[in-house]
């Protein structure tokens, strides 16, 4: 089960890689990508790097590695990324040999493996695609097989265009990039640019995702010795980051309060919305979601999340008046900082605090030691205000696990991998009116949380407010003002 923002930046490492390593491999050279999303421009990095030469089995191969590994913006917002893929092809048909793939975008990493030794393969990878496509100069059509589907991808060379970037100035043509495994994750608009000399780097590669530009820029190039030759166990070496040209620091500005919070999250600030609680069709209060505010809290630039129980029915079991999640977020990325639960009753087992760290990925749950997990993990509210920025469109298979999105998420001292499976859009009604809407199923891999059925029906409005959720025999309705 992939991520869907995580097949998204994927599906465009397969058109990145796919052009960049192969034409003329040459052994030690490292091409290095900032990624970025619309107005963030640190939102990640890619590599691209041949190896070394060598025998593998007894057949001539060459070694290739590819990273990609997404930073703040997109771990927090969009989900994390974090692959490494190494690649043996074989020279004289640039097919893959030998393919082994590190995922470590979950809590656990994990590890899968194609070997095409004893019977070869006819289909490319990513990266031995980006073999085929740069060295026919951009241009044509060819076989993949990724996610266990066999996909055609088609290049067709364009316009040329000058670029400008940390690695130097380039000459590049561009070329339009088609397929159904792009259009199966949402990925529109597909270019790359190559450089027009005889080694035709790509120098960027420009997807659109919703309303969002997603570009990876060439920032560097290096080259080095050839490494040794490969050993027939294929190990797996952890890639440094890019060397990145620092720029100058611009001189601070002073904080200014409730600045306006970016388009793309979807809600703006001050933004406030009552639900009416149920319990097994009994009113049981209303609790009120808002993201009230934005402060500088603790010297950081911090949006404060809040749900809290604002009305309580007589003799109610359930809550008290004033029960609260209180969270303060990252207002671009929404990355979690710190959260406080505070309930009585039927569910103050929930009660506590938390802070994150967004540097290691850190966790500490009130007085107890900080355990790892994944940079960008969400708390349960900020899930709830970043699902509305997150791409969840259905594919046109319904099993296919593109429709799965997997989110690391802080629930209940302990940190978990939430899958959220998104439905086409449904009539719903609530309190007599009717709303285009689009349920999202969630598992949680707790089993007594999933036998509950826990569901989010998101509006279809570009504002994406949250109608109804729902939880075992609890329902919570939005209260039209």
């Amino acid at each position: 089960m992939k991520l869907i923002c995580s097949k998204i930046i994927l599906a465009a490492a397969v058109v990145i890689f796919s052009q960049s390593i192969f034409a003329q491999p040459r052994i030690g050279e490292k091409l290095s990508y900032q990624i970025s999303l619309d107005r963030f421009s640190d939102a990640g990095y890619a590599e691209l790097q041949v190896v070394s030469t060598g025998k593998l089995g007894g057949r001539d191969v060459i070694e290739f590695r590819s990273r990609i590994k997404t930073l703040d913006l997109v771990s927090a917002a969009f989900f994390l990324v974090d692959q490494t893929r190494t690649v043996y092809i074989a020279p004289d048909t640039g097919l893959p040999v030998f393919i082994r793939n590190i995922d470590s975008g979950g809590p656990l990493a994990k590890e899968t493996v194609q070997n095409y030794l004893n019977v070869a393969t006819a289909n490319y990878d990513i990266v031995s695609l980006i073999y085929k496509a740069r060295s026919s100069g951009g241009s044509g059509s060819f076989p993949v097989f990724e996610d266990a589907q066999q996909y055609v991808f088609n290049f067709q060379p364009g316009k040329p265009e000058r670029i400008k970037t940390d690695a130097g100035e380039f000459e590049t043509t561009i070329s339009t990039v088609t397929s159904e495994y792009l259009t199966a994750r949402g990925l529109r608009d597909v270019r790359i640019n190559f450089s027009t000399d005889e080694e035709r780097i790509p120098i960027l590669f420009r997807f659109k995702i919703g309303k969002s530009e997603l570009r990876f820029l060439l920032v560097g190039i290096s080259k080095s010795e050839p490494t040794a030759s490969p050993t027939p166990t294929p190990d797996v070496v952890k890639t440094p980051l890019p060397q990145i040209t620092p720029r100058p620091t611009p001189s601070p500005t002073p904080y200014i309060d409730d600045r306006p919070l970016a388009s793309e999250l979807g809600f703006k600030l001050g933004e406030s919305f009552d639900y009416r609680v149920t319990s097994a069709g009994q009113s049981a209060g209303t609790i009120t979601l808002s993201a009230k505010e934005r402060r500088l809290i603790n010297s950081e630039d911090s949006l404060v999340l809040s749900a809290e129980v604002t009305t309580v029915e007589p003799n109610g079991e359930l809550f008290f008046q004033g029960d609260h999640i209180r969270t303060l977020v990252d207002p671009e990325t929404l990355a979690p900082r710190s959260d406080e639960i505070i309930f009585r009753n039927a569910i103050s087992g929930l009660n506590g605090t938390a802070t994150f760290d967004k540097r290691t990925g850190q966790i500490k749950p009130g007085a107890s030691p900080p355990f790892d997990a994944p940079v960008g993990t969400h708390s349960l509210l900020s899930l709830i205000y970043a699902m509305r920025s997150f791409n969840l469109t259905p594919s046109r298979d319904p099993s296919a696990s593109v429709n799965d999105t997997r989110v690391a998420v802080f629930w209940n001292s302990d940190k978990h991998v939430f899958t959220l499976r998104p439905s086409g859009s449904e009539e719903i009604t609530i309190n007599g009116l009717k709303f285009q809407a689009q349920m999202i199923s969630i598992t949680t891999g707790v089993a007594q949380i999933d036998a509950l059925a826990p569901k989010v029906w998101l509006s279809t409005a570009d504002s994406r407010v949250p109608l109804r959720f729902s939880i075992g025999t609890l329902q919570a309705e939005i209260v039209q003002k």
